[in-house]
């Protein structure tokens, strides 16, 4: 009514035309009618709307976390090297992984682990960390399959890092930045990942991101190693991820072999590979649940003992089905691991060589 009543004043100020002002006088009625339905319109878009707006708002306000697997049985290193010290503190290699993370921005860690080492991992691991962040524990067991499966007898390999990651289904509804135990990455790739995490997320297409690391700086002198070999397009995208189960260091560079070491081909140095060093939208657990049976169903028969759920696999997969991207992001650190008992000497001279730089205090968690 009063940008109706506005009108007619500027109407009447504008002409003494009695006929004019009537037939401005009907258009200011008629533009306002419209003007009074397009806004219920939007109104009431608006309300069927608000419920779904505030959820993508309340998701978008979650903070990252921070996912530890460190479940696996460390069967070529020769015991539980998730809790090894590598140094004379005793901090482990998540140790410092962790301090990496809380540092970028990550407030709560996840660990995933067995039932069979909780007390110890609580005690060693768990304890020192948990007055600076807040911590979760989920455990990955051979028994955590879908309804109508069953465990091969005679089985005890896991079922690899999809399924380790699968586990966290019913704790993680926020962006995750997902890592290995025994794995050190270094301070760069967890604020890459942070960054990352707090700044994108899905739309058409779920939208995820790899820390890379170059081949020729994640081989052991002491034997083989898997790693997701990578090809990226120039706009740092991944194309398709290869898990290479045999990569070993042949002369000056890696090869990895098909045949069991009949033959090897090279992996030329600056190839980027992934070190299970991930960010996922929350929407990626549900992948892995709806893939997880097609797995097993073809899993379980052709190699019911040792099939894997790897985690690169299932990524390659939605690659190829175009329902993701992955942005890869390179480090140009040097990756330590222990895969084998002979690496510990060269991790611990390493994290020995970073607190002497000032990269890390002497006792990380006081």
């Amino acid at each position: 009514n009063l940008r109706i009543c506005l009108q007619i004043k500027h109407f009447s100020r504008q002409s003494t035309n009695l006929k004019e002002i009537h037939n401005n006088y009907k258009n200011s009625i008629k533009s306002s009618l419209m003007f009074l339905i397009f806004y219920g319109k939007i109104e009431k878009k608006i309300s069927i709307n608000k419920e779904d707006f505030l959820h993508r708002e309340e998701e978008r306000m979650k903070e990252p976390v921070l996912i530890v697997m460190a479940a696996g049985m460390g069967s070529r290193y020769g015991g539980l090297k998730q809790m090894d010290p590598v140094d004379v503190q005793g901090h482990a290699i998540l140790d410092f992984s962790v301090y990496d993370a809380k540092r970028a921005g990550f407030k709560k860690v996840v660990f995933i682990i067995k039932h069979a080492i909780e007390k110890d991992f609580k005690e060693i691991v768990g304890k020192r960390i948990e007055p600076f962040m807040e911590v979760e524990y989920v455990f990955q067991e051979l028994d955590k399959l879908p309804e109508g499966y069953h465990v091969p007898e005679g089985r005890e390999k896991p079922f690899g890092t999809g399924h380790a990651l699968l586990c966290c289904k019913d704790v993680v509804d926020a962006p995750f930045a997902v890592i290995n135990a025994d794995d050190y990455y270094g301070p760069k790739a967890f604020q890459m990942l942070y960054d990352y995490l707090t700044t994108h997320e899905d739309d058409e297409l779920y939208r995820y991101v790899m820390i890379a690391f170059h081949i020729e700086k994640t081989i052991t002198e002491n034997g083989h190693v898997s790693r997701g070999v990578c090809q990226v397009d120039e706009n740092h995208f991944l194309k398709e991820i290869t898990e290479r189960t045999r990569i070993e260091k042949r002369g000056e560079e890696a090869a990895y072999t098909l045949d069991d070491g009949a033959s090897w081909i090279p992996v030329p140095d600056k190839t980027p590979v992934s070190m299970n060093c991930w960010g996922f939208t929350p929407g990626f657990l549900k992948v892995l649940e709806e893939k997880f049976p097609a797995f097993l169903d073809k899993g379980l028969k052709e190699n019911p003992m040792k099939c894997e759920y790897f985690l690169p696999s299932v990524v390659e997969e939605l690659l190829q089905e175009k329902k993701a991207t992955v942005e890869v992001m390179e480090s140009e650190e040097k990756w330590y691991g222990v895969t084998y008992k002979e690496d510990k000497k060269s991790v611990m001279d390493a994290i020995a060589a970073m607190k002497v730089q000032g990269t890390y205090p002497e006792n990380l968690w006081k």
